[in-house]
């Protein structure tokens, strides 16, 4: 590919048609004390030197890979198998965008169905999209859907205090100018079995999170009848790396389970982009937003792939469309595909028996610490990959000396989630973080409150 795929003739010609002479005649009315500005940069390197320069700023970044990291809420740092940008860079991949000409895109419409596949097989749902920007938007779009089935006109939508507060102000943005309504205690401790008395015949949803905000694990037995007597629907948004080791909320009669496609297969990258994930019930399929993929036969009996459902899209029929999403997270559904079908059943359910273990060995070395308190507001909580450490002073200074001294990227301040809990730190553990690496954060945050 040229940087300049016009040839002289073909510019002569534009030139021609709006009657300018040369180049230089597009630019006579700048004046022409402007046009060329001395800058004051510095002399030019070679490529070599350059490169070199490069790197050496590079090397003043703090990166996941040569330091230790404990910090999660919401963006994971989880082993990315080779394949998945090996994949990824592929140019067919890489830079298709939307394919609606199938004869052109059956590769992409191909990994969209696997991906369709293989999320429906891990939430135990039905249909699922190909997809989302992030865990937040499928949040929302997921209450629109609740809102937009509801019978009898429900607005109304109770959602836990421990759903990502992130997530919550995302789902707040798209309700405003609605008249639907979001309620629910402000106690990130409330459990999702506290919630059902605020489920009324006014309600179109309740949704809950787990694990939670605070990586414990709710129980989820029981919640769906109760809700659907009400008439409204159960929205569950999960942590995909739990799904490998924890019955899918499809198995509680959850309507819609929505998740962040992130830990499967995409680097944190200073928060994004990532994937959003969602899936629901055959029921609600022509209510479902994004894209869907289907299978089907040519004239001539072989397999193909397309979009199906299109005529409800809203590039097709705007005054009919379910939401205004417009594009997809492609790239990203293609790496969570790649990653599931690259670790397998197996292991993706040793990766998830992997954060339960090593998140609950860091929790009792904490724990040991005196001084130090693990889930205090909840000890008795199951939890999965993330848990809470009480500190007798701000996280932002802990956080800060386990930088600066001991190498250490530690949790996250859970002050800036919530009103009054500036000394609890949340953290998360996964398979990437070694014995000698939680032994380490354990004696460091030990000398802290010593």
């Amino acid at each position: 590919m040229i940087y300049t795929p016009h040839t002289d003739e073909e510019r002569r010609q534009m030139l021609d048609a709006i009657g300018v002479g040369t180049l230089e005649g597009l630019f006579d009315d700048v004046p022409e004390r402007v046009r060329f500005p001395h800058l004051d940069l510095p002399a030019p390197l070679s490529e070599m030197a350059l490169s070199t320069e490069l790197r050496r700023l590079a090397a003043r970044n703090v990166n996941l890979e040569d330091t230790p990291c404990f910090l999660g809420a919401g963006a994971y740092r989880h082993f990315i198998p080779a394949t998945v940008d090996y994949v990824l860079q592929r140019g067919e991949f890489y830079t298709a965008y939307t394919p609606y000409q199938p004869e052109m895109s059956q590769g992409m419409l191909q990994a969209m169905f696997e991906y369709q596949t293989m999320i429906c097989r891990l939430t135990g749902m039905e249909v699922s999209n190909a997809s989302h920007y992030d865990g937040a938007t499928s949040l929302a779009e997921a209450v629109l859907l609740a809102i937009d089935a509801a019978k009898g006109g429900r607005r109304r939508i109770v959602m836990s205090p421990s759903v990502h507060p992130h997530h919550r102000g995302v789902v707040e943005t798209y309700l405003q100018g609605t008249d639907a309504t979001l309620h629910g205690p402000d106690d990130p401790a409330v459990s999702a079995a506290d919630l059902i008395p605020l489920v009324d015949t006014e309600t179109a949803a309740l949704v809950v999170q787990t694990p939670n905000v605070l990586g414990r694990l709710e129980d989820l037995d029981g919640l769906a009848d109760v809700v659907h007597e009400h008439g409204a629907l159960l929205i569950v948004a999960v942590d995909p790396i739990s799904l490998g080791l924890f019955k899918p909320p499809g198995a509680f009669g959850a309507d819609v389970v929505v998740a962040d496609g992130q830990p499967l297969g995409i680097a944190p990258s200073f928060g994004g982009p990532s994937l959003g994930i969602f899936a629901t019930r055959r029921a609600y399929i022509r209510r479902l937003v994004g894209r869907l993929v289907g299978e089907t036969v040519d004239t001539e009996g072989r397999r193909g792939y397309v979009l199906t459902l299109a005529t409800r899209e809203q590039h097709i029929r705007r005054a009919r469309a379910t939401s205004n999403i417009c594009t997809n997270a492609a790239l990203g559904a293609l790496a969570a595909a790649t990653y599931l079908a690259t670790v397998g059943k197996q292991g993706f359910r040793r990766i998830a028996e992997l954060c339960w273990h090593k998140s609950h060995y860091a929790a009792a070395r904490i724990s040991n610490v005196a001084g130090l308190t693990v889930n205090s507001d909840a000890p008795n909580a199951p939890f999965f990959k993330e848990f809470v450490v009480d500190l007798p002073r701000p996280v932002r200074e802990v956080n800060a000396i386990l930088r600066e001294e001991h190498g250490l990227i530690g949790g996250y301040d859970l002050g800036r989630f919530f009103v009054g809990q500036e000394n609890r730190m949340l953290i998360a553990v996964t398979e990437m973080n070694t014995r000698a690496e939680i032994d380490h954060l354990a004696g460091a945050l030990g000398r802290l409150v010593s």
